[in-house]
C-alpha cells in the first residue's frame, strides 16, 4: 500500500520531538528526498514550530491526540515509520503503538521503560507480525550506543577472533550532558507504577524481563563499587544500565543467541584507578542508593516532578547540548581468555542533541535500508532490527563512531 510519508514525527511540539523536527530539516529539507510531516494535538502549536524552525509552509501538520484511537489509526495509516517522542510511554503510548502494529506501519521511541515494555512484547507481538509492522524500542541514548556497541564488538570478535565474546563489559568513560526530562519522567512514573504493583518491581530487577521464554545465567550485580579486571579500573553503577541491559540481552535473544547461551553482561561508570577511583566508585554507589531511596518516597518524586524536571517546552540550550559528548568503552572477553575492545563515542549530550539524531536515523534507516525479509514484522531493539547496518549510517551521518581501540595481544 502507498504511503505518503516516509516519517511523522509524533509530538512535534514537545522539546525533544521538535529537536527531532529541526534535525530532518536540517539534515534532509522538505524537498530532499524525505517525505516527512509533523504531527501534534495543536495545529497551532505545530505552525509556531514549523514557522520557528524556519520550516516552509510545505511541511505538512496532522492533528491527533494521543488518547484518539481513530484519529491515530488515520495518521499512522499514512506513514512507513512513525517517530513519538510522547511519554512517559506507560501513560501516553498505549494507543499509537497499537495503531501502528494492526496498520503495518514501522514504530520507533525513545522508551526507557522496561516494565511497558514487556508489556508490550505479548500485546503487540501477534498483530505487528501479521501486519509486517516492526516495532522498536529505545532507539535513543538508551539504548542504541549501548545495545549496537555489542553488536558491534562481537561482530569484530567473530572476524578477529573467530569465537564470540562469553563476557562484555560495557563501561561509560564520558558523559558530558545530562538526560532528558522525559527519561526522568519516565523513571519517576515507572517508580510509582512499581510501587502499586510488586510484580512490575520484579522486572525492573531481571535482566531477562524482555526475553520472555529464556532465562540465562546469573548477571553481575552492578549496584555496588567494583574493580574491574578487565578494564583495570574501579567502577561504579550507571543509572541507565537497568534499561540498556535488557536490550542487549532481548538483541541476543532476538538473533538466535549468537554469543552462547552462557553471556554475560555488565553496564557501568569507570571511576579511575588507585584511592580516588575507589573513592569515587563508593561515592557514586552511595549517591546512587540514596536517590533510589528519595525517588522511592512520594512526596520527594512530586517535588522534583515541580521544580526539577524541564517543563514542556524546556530543556539545554543549544550550545550546551552542541558542546555535550559521551565515550562508552566495550570489553569482551572469550571463553579461553582472549580480549577484544571497542569504542564508541557520540558527539552531542546524550540526553537531546545526540538522542534526536540516533532516533531520526533508525527511523530512515528502517524506511530505507531494511527490508522485511531480513526483518519482518514483530517487536524488535535496535541491535536485532537494524544492527551493523544502523552502525554504518550512524557513522556516515549522526557523529557517532565505533572502532577497535588500544586491544592488548591475543594469545
Amino acid at each position: 500500500m502507498h504511503k505518503t510519508f516516509d516519517i511523522i514525527v509524533f509530538g512535534a511540539t514537545g522539546f525533544t520531538g521538535r529537536l527531532v523536527a529541526e534535525y530532518l530539516h536540517t539534515t534532509y529539507g522538505t524537498n530532499g528526498g524525505v517525505a516527512w510531516a509533523m504531527a501534534g494535538r495543536s495545529r497551532e502549536k505545530l505552525t509556531q514550530v514549523r514557522d520557528s524552525l524556519g520550516i516552509g509552509t510545505d511541511l505538512p501538520l496532522l492533528v491527533a491526540d494521543a488518547t484518539d484511537a481513530q484519529a491515530l489509526a488515520q495518521l499512522v495509516a499514512q506513514a512507513r515509520v512513525v517517530i513519538t517522542t510522547v511519554g512517559p510511554y506507560q501513560q501516553h503510548g498505549q494507543a499509537l503503538v497499537d495503531a501502528c502494529a494492526h496498520a503495518g506501519t514501522d514504530y520507533v521511541d525513545l522508551c526507557g521503560e522496561p516494565g511497558w515494555m514487556a508489556q508490550m512484547i505479548p500485546r503487540l507481538q501477534g498483530p505487528a507480525a501479521a501486519s509486517g509492522a516492526r516495532i522498536v524500542f529505545s532507539c535513543g541514548f538508551d539504548s542504541i550506543p549501548f545495545d549496537l556497541g555489542v553488536v558491534y564488538l562481537q561482530q569484530e570478535a567473530l572476524q578477529r577472533l573467530g569465537v564470540p565474546l562469553v563476557r562484555v563489559h560495557g563501561r561509560v568513560k564520558v558523559m558530558k550532558g545530562g538526560f532528558s526530562g522525559g527519561t526522568a519522567a519516565s523513571l519517576i512514573a515507572t517508580l510509582e507504577a512499581a510501587g502499586r504493583d510488586p510484580a512490575l518491581a520484579r522486572t525492573l530487577a531481571d535482566p531477562f524481563a524482555l526475553t520472555p521464554g529464556f532465562r540465562g545465567p546469573h548477571q553481575p550485580d552492578d549496584s555496588a563499587a567494583a574493580f574491574d579486571e578487565l578494564a583495570q579500573s574501579w567502577t561504579g553503577p550507571f543509572v541507565m544500565a537497568p534499561i540498556n541491559t535488557k536490550n542487549v540481552h532481548r538483541t541476543h535473544a532476538l538473533r538466535g543467541h549468537p554469543w552462547g547461551a552462557d553471556f554475560v553482561y555488565s553496564e557501568r561508570m569507570l571511576t579511575g584507578t588507585g584511592d580516588g577511583g575507589e573513592k569515587r566508585a563508593k561515592a557514586l554507589a552511595r549517591n546512587t542508593r540514596v536517590q533510589n531511596a528519595l525517588l522511592g518516597f512520594g512526596p520527594t518524586r512530586a517535588l522534583i516532578r515541580r521544580f526539577a524536571l524541564p517543563q514542556p517546552g524546556q530543556g539545554p540550550t543549544q550550545e550546551q547540548r552542541e558542546k555535550g559528548r559521551y565515550e562508552v568503552l566495550f570489553i569482551g572477553q572469550t571463553a579461553d581468555g582472549r580480549t577484544l575492545r571497542a569504542r564508541v563515542k557520540g558527539d552531542r549530550d546524550p540526553g537531546y542533541g545526540s538522542t534526536c539524531k540516533l532516533i531520526g536515523e533508525a527511523a530512515l534507516c528502517l524506511a530505507r535500508e531494511i527490508d522485511r525479509d531480513m526483518t519482518p514484522g514483530g517487536v524488535w531493539t535496535p541491535g536485532a532490527a537494524m544492527g551493523l547496518t544502523l552502525v554504518r549510517r550512524l557513522q556516515e551521518r549522526a557523529g557517532l563512531s565505533f572502532e577497535i581501540v588500544n586491544n592488548p595481544p591475543t594469545r
